[in-house]
Parts: C-alpha cells; structure tokens; sequence
C-alpha cells in the first residue's frame, strides 16, 4: 500500500485526526516557552548592568543568535534520512538541556567590568540559559519539517507554514501575559519554577509525538517519504530574504531603546514591541491575512513618514509617542513579513527558509545592538532604519511623471526651508527675543515642523515608487533631525550604557554660558562657565532643592563622609569641604572621564576641597563592599536619560544602603521623573523596613536663572527618628504620603503601575 494510501486509511482514525492538533500544541507551548523566558532572564541579569536599557538590546542578540544555532541544528537533522531518529536525537538534546534547570544567572564569570559589558552579558546569557533556549527554539521549523512528512499526501500537509503562525500565536500571547500578568501577580523566583514545568509539559509533548512518528511507521511499514527536491534558492534571493528580515529586527530594537531609555528598562517596555514584530509574523503567514498586503502599503507609507518626521523631536508627550512609534513599527514590520511570506519556497526548503529569516533576524539586531554603538556617536542607527525600510516597498521603474516630480521638488523646497529658517533664527536669539515674545504658542520646532507636515504628505503620495519615497524620507528626516538639535553640543560621546553630550547653554543670569551634560532628554548636571559662578551648585543640586539641602542640614553636624550614586556632571563635589570624604558611585567610565576633564567641567578638579574618589560599577555590586556604618549621607541619584534603574528602589537595595549609615546618617533617594510615579512604592519600602522617612519636594518658582535651579523630588529614609530631626521643619519637607501600593523587592517590580500612576490626577497633598 503506498504512503497516500496510508495515510488516507489513518486519517479516518480519531488518533490520526488528532495529529495535526498535537503538532499545533506543541509548537505553541515550545514558543511560549521560548519567548517568556527572554523578559524573565533579562529581567534577572538587568541589575548587575546598572538596569541599562542597552542590556535588553544586547540580550535579545544573544536570543537572536541562539534562535539561529537552533534553526541551523533543524535544518542539519533534516539530513538525517529516519524521522524516527530524529525525534529520538531531538528528544536526548532536549533532556540534556533539562540539566541547565531551573534557570538562574550563572555567577561562573564573577561581576561585569563596566568597561567591556557587553562580552560577559553574551558569555553569561549563554552559559545561564543558552542549550534550553537554542534546543527548544529549533522546535518551530522541526515540527513543521516533520508535520509536513508525516502528513504528506493532506491538504494541510502542503502547507505546513501555517503552523508558523501557532508558533508565533504563542510567542505573542506568552510575551503579553509577561507584563500584564506574570510580572504583577507573582515573583521571579515563581516565574522560574513555572517555567521549568512548563518545559516538563513540553518534553512530555514530543515524547507524543514521537509516538505518532512510531505508529505511523508500523501502519505504513516504512518512513514517512521524504520530501521531493525542488531547485535551490538563489543567492540573490537568499540575500533579499535576509534583508528583510533584518529590517524589521533592527527597527524593534530601536524603537524599543528609542522609547525605554526615557521610560525604564522594564519587561512592559521590551515586550510590546516584540509582542508586535511576532503578530506581524502571524498574519503574514496566515491562508488568508488579516491585514492584506495593499492596505499594509498605505499604512507603512504613512506611518512610516510620520514618524521620520517626530523621531527627532524628543519632547512629544510619551503616550503619544508611544502610540505613533509602536504603530509606525508594526506597519513596516508586516509589510517586510508579508513581502517574506510572498517568497516563501515549497516545503521541501522551509528550514532553510526559516535559517535565512534568523540570520537575518541576528544581521538586523547586531547592527542595532553592536555595530552601530561602534560606528555611531549618536543614535542614528534607528532614523537610518527608518528610511531604508522604504526600499523594501515594491519598485516602480518606469519614468517619474510630472505631479510626481513636482512633489519631490516640493518635499526638497520645504525641507530646505524648515532647516534653513531653523539655522536662521538660532544663530542669534537675541535679535529675535521680541519675535519669540509674539509668538509663544508657535516656539520655533513647531513652527518648523508646521512648514515639514505638507513635505510628509508630498512624501506619501510617491509611496509606489520605492526609490523616490525613501529619498523624500531622507530629505525629511535629515531637516528634522538638524531642527531638534536644541542644543549648540561642543561634545558627543558613546558607550554600552548611552550618549552623553556637553551642550552649551546661554543664562544670562549665570553670565552667560553654561555647560550641560546630558542623557536623552534630561539633563544630568550643570555648570556655569563664569567664575563668579563655576562652583555654584545648579538644577537638582542647587541648595534650595532636597538634595542640596540634605547635604547641608548633614555637613552643619561637623565633617561628613558622603556617597553619591551617579556622578553626572560631579556637581555634588562643590559641596566638599576640607574635612569632608565623598565617593562617587558610578557604572559609566564616560561618565566619570567627561566630569573630571575641565574642558567641560570643573567641580571636581577646582571646586571640591582635596580629592574626590570614584568607584566604577553597577551601585549594588559596589556598595556592598563597603562597609557597615560608614556614611553620613548615601545620595541614590542614578538615572539613565530619565529611565529608572528600578533595582536599587527595592526594599533589599534601601536596607543596603542603610546598613551603610553611621547612626544619624540618611539615605535620600532622589526620585525627580517625567513619566513614573516611583514615590509611593519607594515610601513603602521604607515602611516595610520599618525605618522614618521624609518626602521633599522643590517646585522651581521662576525666581532664579533658568539653569540654576530644577524641580526636584526626593526621599531621605534614616535609621532612627534621630537622623531626620534637622530636616523636619525645614522647607519642603513632609511626612511621607499614605499609600497601598506594594513595595518593589528584588523578586517583584511593577512598572506597568508606576507609569499608570504618574498618568492619574495627582491626589491632595498633605
């Protein structure tokens, strides 16, 4: 009897029936499994990096890279002509990789040096979490080889793709559930044991299917037959499907540093964008696509000239440009899987096919995550993205008619002209002071990006011609990025942990100009370059604020030993006396090598008082070599561009940091941000220490020069009652507020509240 007349025979049969569901089960649990563990292992190895956003870029390379030795093992099995070896080999890997469990970070290479993280995060990842991950990643594509076999002479059996889209279904619907319901609801040490049994279900799963495999050989009495060959890919086509799949790897990666480096480096962050390039997979690969390739076009080409447009303007309210980033993604991420599902090969070359799709997933995110931190001072590899992603439209060759041209003419007219008035009305501010005072509802940026709204329309209709569009997006891209530089920058530097830049800003009240470090969108320290006003103290230093003046209520009780987390400019070392110790604590060399270099600034050359130490490292790891009862005054003051480094508000972090004090020293945690609310969960980590606490609150009044002064909210916890004496009663401090809110430990951190708070009506203050 041949194989389709088997098979004809068994389908009749409930157990043959059920095979179909078995593979789709199977596929699903494995990608699950596959993709919940990416936020979860990230999450576990973010603290010994300093909580850097740039750890889950560089993660998901290591994912990306084990993804592919996993695609590139299925697609080397498939030489192996039995299918039942095959499961029997893949069955042994997966019980050799059950040793790794449960999962944990492998201490094997010590602490990262923060000079080099990156080679030790790759190392780590792979030794922690690397034969699991790589071993149940290869399930997609072998499943599919194997379904495809043992189904052959079935309708669903020629198209074992659509199995695809269960992977990637339940890719999806694991990376949602992770912020929304596995992070909030248990801890990571119940997060771990829940995935080892989730890989004990999964093992159990191909031991079926190898069952299936056996049966169907004793019902047929041979092998399923092997796929008959069809003509190789070619090269230029194999290099075509590795581009786009690089694309859309490349822009989640940016899109995802674009918006966690002013937010936090937290799950909730990470996985949308993931959740989203999976989904993208999944309605490409369908039968019958959601969202057909023609409506995805006209998407994409709006979308995608949008946001070339704002990507340079980092002042967008967050929610907003959280929703035209995430879309614009999601609408150039389908349209490059759906351009993939299009060339898909027969069934006889899908691991292949899925081998090219992860080599360009890994070409995508390495640019991203390596190369371009190398090439680049600035993030540009996310704009540059951006616009290419437009040659991966379809082509039109033929000659550019005229309305055409007249749009091109008209995008390059008003680019140049938006730049050129720009350029025009920075170059001197004062001769236009009268003409910003008439117009302050239309400040510069918006004015220009007024006169760029009719260049992106221009821009979408020339979406059929791939060529012309990604050159208007070039033309608009490049006026907007020279628009929002803000800034005159004399400095720009790059490392694992972001762009730090020295600006120079004019304050007339400060005499004149003012150097600023920043990160992002926020400023990290300032120094005004007039000696009458170089040592002054500025922004969240100044001692009109909370942290200026903890340092001095702790100085006025005689020579004080001071830490402080996060150097920025250095400016909290005007504050050193001859009698007074401080260190900083910080886990970017840049950082402590542009505040020492005078060219930039010069509290910690001219203005401290004898030297001034710093101790590279991520705070916690450092920290805890210190020892007992050391400090009068612990400063938390770390941020990356506005991004909270969530492990060191934990209620284990703030009992290290007070097992440091002398008996009347405190710990102020400076708490100043955009986009979270981080006071209520830090205030109940001190009430779950049972230890005092004050919250301060400076609310920049106008009174004083732009650049001396800024907003600042902090919380100083102590011991006893006896270290905050001196600060009740002074201004701007307060009893902590009353809250329920869940303190964030070490095993448990809920962002995704932090940033549905801070969008709230502010309750009453006491």
């Amino acid at each position: 009897m041949s194989d389709t007349t088997g098979d004809s025979d068994l389908s009749v049969r409930p157990a043959d029936r059920l095979t179909p569901l078995l593979f789709a089960v199977a596929i699903f649990t494995s990608a699950s499994l596959v993709f919940v563990v990416q936020p979860m292992v990230t999450k576990l190895v973010l603290p010994m990096l300093g909580g850097s956003p740039a750890v889950w870029n560089t993660a998901m390379v290591f994912f990306q890279a084990a993804l592919l030795g996993g695609y590139l093992y299925a697609h080397l099995l498939q030489r192996v002509a039995s299918i039942k070896v095959q499961v029997a080999i893949h069955l042994g890997l997966l019980l050799v990789a059950a040793l790794f469990l449960p999962l944990r970070i492998n201490g094997m290479l010590g602490d990262p040096d923060p000079a080099a993280p990156i080679l030790w995060l790759l190392a780590t990842l792979t030794l922690s979490v690397g034969a699991p991950f790589a071993v149940l990643s290869a399930t997609a594509p072998l499943l599919q080889a194997w379904f495809a076999r043992v189904r052959a002479g079935h309708a669903d059996g020629r198209n074992p793709y659509v199995l695809y889209a269960a992977s990637n279904l339940g890719s999806f619907l694991a990376l949602l559930s992770y912020p929304f319901v596995i992070e909030p609801l248990t801890n990571l040490l119940g997060q771990r044991m829940g995935w080892t049994g989730g890989y004990a279900a999964f093992l159990l799963m191909v031991a079926a299917l190898a069952v299936v495999v056996w049966r169907r050989r004793l019902d047929t009495a041979s092998e399923p037959a092997q796929l008959a060959a069809t003509p190789a890919i070619p090269w230029r086509e194999k290099g075509v499907l590795v581009l786009l799949a690089a694309a859309p790897s490349s822009l989640m990666l940016g899109v995802t540093a674009h918006l966690s480096t002013d937010v936090a480096s937290a799950p909730f962050l990470w996985v949308v964008p993931l959740a989203l390039y999976l989904l993208t997979f999944v309605i490409a690969f369908q039968a019958r696509p959601w969202i057909p390739l023609p409506v995805t076009l006209v998407l994409q080409a709006a979308l995608g000239a949008m946001v070339v447009l704002v990507v340079a303007f980092r002042t967008l309210d967050i929610r907003v440009a959280f929703v035209i980033h995430i879309l614009a993604f999601f609408a150039a991420a389908l349209m490059c899987h759906q351009m993939l599902a299009a060339r898909r090969p027969p069934p006889d070359r899908l691991t292949e096919f899925y081998l090219l799709l992860s080599v360009g997933g890994v070409v995508g995110g390495a640019f991203t995550a390596l190369l371009a931190p190398v090439i680049f001072n600035m993030v540009w590899e996310y704009p540059l993205v951006l616009v290419l992603v437009g040659l991966a439209r379809p082509w039109d060759r033929r000659p550019l008619r005229g309305e055409e041209i007249g749009a091109l003419v008209a995008i390059a007219v008003l680019t140049a002209a938006a730049a050129g008035l720009s350029g025009w009305m920075t170059a001197d501010l004062d001769a236009w002071a009268a003409l910003w005072r008439m117009m302050p509802l239309f400040p510069l940026q918006t004015l220009c990006m007024l006169i760029l709204g009719p260049a992106v329309v221009c821009a979408f209709l020339l979406r059929d011609r791939a060529q012309v569009f990604t050159a208007a997006l070039l033309m608009i891209g490049l006026s907007a990025q020279f628009i929002a530089r803000g800034y005159d920058y004399s400095y720009t530097e790059r490392s694992f942990f972001g762009v730090m830049r020295v600006a120079s800003q004019q304050d007339p009240g400060l005499g004149g100009d003012v150097h600023v470090l920043t990160h992002g969108t926020t400023w990290h320290g300032s120094q005004a370059r007039d000696p009458r006003y170089d040592c002054q103290p500025t922004l969240y230093y100044h001692p009109r604020t909370p942290i200026g003046q903890s340092a001095e209520i702790v100085q006025a009780r005689g020579p004080a030993r001071v830490g402080v987390v996060g150097q920025g400019a250095g400016t909290m070392a005007a504050y050193k006396r001859a009698g007074d110790s401080l260190t900083f604590f910080e886990i970017d060399p840049m950082v402590d090598r542009l505040s020492r270099d005078p060219r930039w600034f010069t509290y910690i050359s001219d203005c401290a008082v004898g030297e001034v130490d710093t101790v590279l490292g991520d705070a916690r790891l450092t920290l805890d070599d210190q020892p007992p009862g050391t400090y009068d005054l612990l400063i938390i003051d770390a941020f990356s561009s506005d991004a909270v480094p969530t492990h060191l508000l934990t209620v284990e972090a703030i009992e290290g940091y007070l097992r440091l004090l002398k008996p009347e020293g405190v710990v102020l945690l400076h708490l100043s941000n955009r986009n979270l609310e981080i006071v209520l969960p830090t205030v109940a980590a001190a009430r779950a220490l049972g230890r005092p606490a004050l919250h301060g609150l400076y609310v920049d009044d106008g009174s004083l020069p732009a650049m001396a002064i800024a907003s600042t909210e902090a919380l100083v916890i102590s011991q006893s009652e006896l270290g905050l004496a001196d600060f009740r009663g002074k201004p701007g401090w307060r009893e902590v507020p009353e809250t329920d809110v869940r303190p964030w430990t070490d095993d448990y951190v809920n962002m995704l509240g932090a940033l549905w708070r801070a969008f709230r009506p502010p309750p009453e203050r006491p």
